[in-house]
């Protein structure tokens, strides 16, 4: 697995911070964040586009407060993605949902909050079964 993370301007930060997280426990980790992608829309559509090269990737994004970035993911077909702030939601979304990306508010969510919100997503499975009903009617729409 490939984790894919980008940042606005305004989640440079804490980003930096998950990357180093995310690193010192051996993830393999795709930044996309530069200085052209000033804006969340641009930075989720380059985390969304390497997430959907491999069915393994998943992908974080994060912006002033979250909101934009889930907007702008949600557009994208075949996306499925989740606004969190918190652990429970981050693991929920990703064994219930089969979420491949989520996206973090940096005005909301603290550095420590952001690691325990990282680690629930990230090493958390998909558990399938009834679920796969939702799922599959998440990825007909678009």
């Amino acid at each position: 697995m490939k984790v894919i993370i980008g940042a606005d301007q305004y989640g440079l930060s804490l980003k930096e911070h998950i990357k180093s997280f995310l690193l010192h426990h051996q993830y393999e980790v795709r930044d996309v964040s530069n200085e052209k992608f000033e804006d969340f829309v641009d930075v989720t559509v380059a985390v969304a586009r390497e997430v959907q090269e491999n069915d393994e990737n998943l992908g974080i994004v994060i912006d002033e407060y979250g909101a934009g970035s889930f907007m702008v993911a949600t557009k994208i077909k075949g996306m499925i993605a989740a606004e969190v702030s918190d652990e429970r939601s981050a693991y929920m979304t990703r064994s219930h949902n089969n979420s491949k990306i989520i996206t973090i508010g940096a005005a909301l969510v603290g550095q420590k909050l952001a690691e325990n919100i990282v680690k629930g997503f990230v090493e958390c499975h998909y558990d399938g079964g009834r679920h796969q009903i939702r799922v599959d009617m998440l990825n007909k729409m678009g």
